[in-house]
Parts: structure tokens; sequence; C-alpha cells
């Protein structure tokens, strides 16, 4: 367990007038009231108003309730089980395939790229933890990325008795409907039952779907066998889904602290539910985002997270702000920058261009591995003027780097706002996640628009379908 996360807006803060901020306390409190309220009438099973609907504030309260579950009953309670599958994945593979897309992925891609080494996969078993090599499919609809894929499992693993060349598939799709994902999986499930023999235990012990309890999906597993499959709750959309075992199993079979990670999003949900303004980052994040947008025009959600770990944290939560509040032609538009990187491109626009942008970063206070320093040279080597530095770390530069940013932001008042870590691990992203699943909802209930469904999404499918189909 590691320290609360801290979200600084002091700069941001300076942006807004005392009557604008003030103004704001009572709506944001009674919005605050609302998203409770949906948990109690989700949870109560009553009829849902129509302007309500969809309405899936499940993922409120779920991580508490799967570690109180798993508490009194650590084998047979959903958790349990979750750990077991991914136990088993890990034990009896070397290579993971996770088909998915928009929230059946990005959840996992996330805390695979925050929490595992980024050469993971290049690395030998034992230098990986005994952990499998994972892979994503299903996110897109890329003959030749899937070609590569399936062309590299069959060239790399052709004796499926030794364990080094067993790969397995888990399959996320809450209905199975999702053109991308079923079709890559139609492909990966024809590959692994060639390699393994449709009829052999292989062939059903390697694909876990998570799922909902109805729909096409569902309904090919029962039909195939498959012994192991996961529901996705009904009242926890895709977005919001990365709490339920669309996260928890891939995460559990890389090794990942899953009950960590809820612990975190749990401590979130009460200091959202009980922490006044100052100490309430999914609250705090709310006002300045929300007034910074209402009265200086920055519909432009910059989240700059320095160092590469993040960036695909950044991309889940693009998803997340973009499906939950751009609809009635509203909602700021959310982009992730990973710095110092997207300085030598963005930062010209964002210190100079136009005035739209509320810069949110994402610091990590301590590094996880062994500090690297400039080093000392001979003089005659010294070209690069380097030596004036030696002895700096990197997280010194970065530091530097971090502070010398916000101070040129500040100089031509271009308003920043700061997301501290303590350090990287499960219980800090546990943290990140639900605040700002929390946050989405609370500014959602604050303008009037329903933070649940995408009905905007559809559009693009139906059509997809009628031209596949030859109707259009």
């Amino acid at each position: 367990m590691s320290s609360p996360i801290r979200y600084e807006f002091n700069e941001a803060r300076a942006a807004i007038s005392d009557a604008h901020w003030n103004e704001l306390a009572e709506p944001l409190e009674e919005a605050r009231q609302e998203v409770f309220a949906d948990v109690e009438l989700f949870n109560s099973g009553g009829d849902v108003p129509q302007e309500k609907q969809p309405l899936d504030a499940g993922f409120i309260e779920f991580p508490r309730r799967l570690l109180d579950e798993y508490e009194k009953d650590s084998s047979g309670s959903l958790l349990g089980r979750i750990l077991e599958s991914g136990q088993m994945l890990r034990d009896e593979l070397d290579r993971l395939v996770v088909l998915g897309i928009g929230g059946s992925y990005m959840g996992m891609r996330a805390l695979f790229e925050g929490l595992c080494d980024p050469y993971h996969n290049e690395q030998p078993r034992e230098l990986r933890g005994e952990i499998p090599r994972l892979y994503f499919e299903g996110n897109n609809v890329d003959n030749d990325a899937a070609q590569s894929l399936l062309r590299l499992l069959k060239t790399q693993c052709k004796d499926a008795t030794d364990f080094a060349q067993r790969w397995g598939i888990v399959v996320i799709s809450k209905s199975g409907g999702t053109l991308e994902t079923a079709l890559a999986f139609r492909l990966f499930r024809e590959a692994l039952e060639e390699y393994y023999g449709s009829e052999s235990r292989e062939a059903t012990r390697y694909v876990v779907p998570v799922t909902g309890e109805t729909g096409k999906l569902r309904d090919f597993s029962n039909e195939r066998g498959y012994p192991t499959a996961f529901p996705i709750p009904d009242g926890i959309g895709g977005r919001f889904s990365i709490f339920t075992a669309v996260g928890l199993l891939p995460a559990a079979a890389m090794g990942i602290d899953v009950v960590q990670l809820l612990e975190g999003a749990a401590e979130m949900t009460e200091r959202f539910r009980t922490a006044g303004s100052g100490d309430n980052p999914a609250m705090d994040y709310t006002a300045v985002c929300h007034l910074l947008e209402k009265h200086a025009g920055l519909k432009t959600r910059i989240l700059s997270t320095w160092g590469k770990a993040l960036e695909a944290s950044g991309l889940w939560y693009d998803q997340l702000l973009a499906e939950s509040l751009g609809k009635q032609e509203k909602g700021a538009l959310p982009l992730t920058v990973v710095n110092t990187r997207d300085l030598h491109s963005r930062g010209q626009q964002h210190q100079e261009g136009v005035r739209d942008k509320l810069i949110t970063n994402i610091f990590i206070e301590k590094p996880n591995d062994d500090l690297l320093a400039i080093p000392q040279v001979e003089e005659n080597r010294n070209q690069d003027q380097l030596n004036k530095f030696a002895g700096k770390t990197m997280p010194e530069v970065l530091r530097a780097a971090f502070d010398g940013t916000n101070k040129a932001y500040a100089d031509v008042n271009r308003p920043t706002a700061d997301l501290f870590f303590p350090e990287l691990n499960a219980h800090v992203l546990g943290q990140f996640f639900q605040m700002m699943m929390l946050a989405t909802v609370l500014e959602g209930r604050l303008i009037g628009i329903n933070p649940y469904g995408q009905p905007g999404v559809e559009a693009y499918k139906k059509n997809m379908n009628a031209i596949l189909s030859g109707e259009m």
C-alpha cells in the first residue's frame, strides 16, 4: 500500500475567480449526492427514469464489494476465481493474446504499460518473473497487424508439448457482437484449435471468455464448452469496467497485484464520498476543469504524463471522457501527451497557441528502478557540455524539465494543475482510475448530461454492418 495521490491546483485556481469558485460549491455537492443516489437506485433494482437510462453506476461500489466477498471466501468468491484462473494462465502459458476493443482493451493496456517492464515481451521468462508474454488484438480492423501476430505465433509455437511454445486467448466482449473483436476471435480461435487440435483439452482450457451473462459470446462459450468464463456485470459499462474481470483477469495472469489495485480504487471512492474541497481529488479536478471550460473557454484537456509508463493510462482516460461527456454537442476534448517527448512536438502549441487548453500533469515522484546519473567524462570527450551536470540523476533532470515547463506556462498565464503519484504501483493506479471515473460521472451530473451510454458510437456500427451486408 502507498500514500494517497495528490491533486495540486494552485496555478489553475488562480485563473478562477473567487465568485465562480464559491458559486460552484452548492451545485457540485448536489452532483456528488446525485452520484450516490444513483448508486442507491441501481442497487435497489427500482425503475430508472428515462433521463437516467442507462444507469451504469455499478462500478462505484464494485471494488469494495469484490474485496469484501474475497475476505469472506477467498477461493469461492468471484475475485478468488479470477485469481485462480490468472494463476493457471500464468503457470501453463508463455504467450497470452487478449482480444477486445474500447473499454475491453484500454484498461488492461494501461495496466500492462504502467506496471510491467517496458521491454517485457523481449525478455526470457525468468526475467519476466515467470509471466507470459502479452499481445493485444481485436482492437482494430488491421489486416497486416493481425496477420503479423498470427505469423509470429505460428513460427514461434510449433510444439504444443513444449511449455515455452504454449499460448492462449482471453477474449473480452460484453455482447459478443462487436465486429472487430468477433472477427479477431474467429481468426485466433481457428489458429489455436489448429495448433492444439480442435477437440483437445487445451483448445477449450486455453480460451477464457469475459462476457455478459447473455449475448453472442456467452452463447458460443456455452456451446463450445469452455470450462472457465467470467461475467461482465450488468450496470457496468465498458469504459468503467477495468475493476471487473475485464481488467482483473489479464492483470492477474500478468502477476499484477489486483487486490492492491482494488484497495486503491475502494479508498478513492471513500475519499470521494467523505472528503471536502482541497482533499478530494475527484471533486477538485471536476471543479477546476468545469469552471475553466465554462468561464475561460478551456475546452481542450491535456493530460500530460511525465515518463512513458502512463501513456496508455492517458489514452484510457481519453475514451472515458470523450464517450461519457461528448454528447448534446458538449464535452471537452481530451488529449494525452508524454513529456518530455512531446515538448518537442506539441510544446510550441501549448506555450503560444490558442488559449483553449488546461494542462493536467501526472508526475511520479519515486522511480521504481535504480537511478541512472550523468557520467563525468574527460574534457576532450565533453563536446556535449554535460560535465557541468555530472552526477545529476535522470529523475532530477525530469523534475527540472517538469518545473521549468510549469514555470514557462505560468509566465504567460497558461493554467496548469498537477496530479502527483508517490510511486507507480497497483494501489496508486487503482486510485487514479477510480478518481477519473468518479470525476467524469460527477461532471456529467453537474452539467446535466448522462455520463453513461454512448449512443453516438452505434451509428458507425450500424452503417458498417449494412455496407458489409450489401444493404447500403
